[in-house]
């Protein structure tokens, strides 16, 4: 019988947790009942883990991996971002140029339905970068200056989404169908307001959560994309040609607010993005490599990178915040 290690894959830092194989054809699926107390204990403990070494035969195998944890795989409903299906339940991780950085962000913390456990499958690492960083978000809650955490925990946020028009993705593409009933029925549920404009275009509102609360560890995280989706993420020129064409920070394919509406200043989402890269944990990928994370506990970013790259992402166990 296989056997395996457990130790920090990164000299003092708890997180993430490196289980190893000592047997390189043992079937990461095969050894999940062996590994499954170790992982659900590191899971909530450091908020993330790594299997190395393990043998994994393509996305049907990841899938059927991430499945056997007890909780059906999810679509990727309401995405800001594009992705491609692989097969049920897997799909790749977002497709921005290989130049551009994702900052840290927990996965779909712009709404109030997100996933709680996230797996990411490395079936080839880039030539050069193209890591995973993550980061702790319950450290990050910690380190947000105190003004600032207590506002976004108050106020809330606010994300507005005008799609299409070559500027962001179709509204077809984030709600899977060509039909707008079915578009206002999914918001009606959601709780998000939606409106069709007059060139036939949607844009939406949804006020969600500035910091949340874990339900099983009840612990405050920071837990929101307000650094993502707001204006200042843009670079100044591009900011300045994208209101000229739209005239409106309302009319902009996406940006942010508080949850009154009143502007996000852009120094206090600097401040934000500062303590974030404060805590990003940056390790390389190995072919074969799964990343699991806890979606509340552990944020997840992108490097920039060159070569191919192939990496693809599974979700699981829905969490509706209401």
């Amino acid at each position: 019988m296989s056997t395996f290690s457990v130790r920090p894959l990164l000299d003092g830092r708890s997180l993430p947790m490196l289980l190893q194989s000592d047997d390189t054809d043992a079937p990461l699926g095969g050894a999940l009942p062996m590994l499954r107390d170790t992982v659900d204990r590191h899971l909530i403990g450091c908020g993330g883990v790594v299997f190395r070494g393990f043998s994994l035969d393509g996305p049907d195998a990841f899938r059927a991996f991430a499945a056997a944890f007890g909780h059906p795989l999810l679509t990727y409903e309401f995405g800001s971002t594009p992705r491609s299906k692989v097969t049920a339940g897997v799909y790749t991780s977002t497709e921005y140029p290989p130049h551009q950085h994702i900052p840290l962000h927990n996965e779909q913390a712009y709404t109030r339905d997100w996933p709680m456990k996230i797996w990411f499958y490395c079936m080839q690492p880039a030539q050069e970068g193209g890591e995973t960083p993550i980061a702790d978000s319950r450290a990050i809650h910690r380190d947000m200056p105190q003004a600032i955490r207590e506002r976004f925990a108050e106020k809330g946020v606010m994300y507005v989404r005008n799609y299409g028009n070559g500027l962001d993705v179709d509204w077809q593409d984030v709600f899977g169908t060509e039909s707008k009933a079915e578009v206002e029925i999914y918001c009606a549920a959601h709780d998000i307001d939606c409106e069709w404009k007059d060139d036939g275009e949607l844009r939406t509102r949804q006020i969600c959560q500035g910091t949340a609360r874990h339900p099983v560890t009840g612990e405050w995280v920071w837990f929101n994309q307000a650094h993502l989706f707001h204006v200042s993420n843009l670079e100044a020129e591009v900011r300045e040609s994208l209101l000229d064409v739209v005239g409106d920070e309302m009319e902009l394919p996406r940006n942010v607010f508080y949850g009154d509406g009143s502007p996000i200043e852009d120094e206090t989402l600097a401040t934000v993005r500062g303590v974030l890269d404060a805590h990003k944990i940056v390790f390389p990928w190995q072919a074969g490599d799964v990343v699991m994370l806890d979606n509340m506990l552990t944020a997840h970013a992108r490097s920039p990178f060159k070569g191919p790259r192939k990496v693809i992402v599974a979700m699981a166990e829905p969490n509706h915040q209401r």
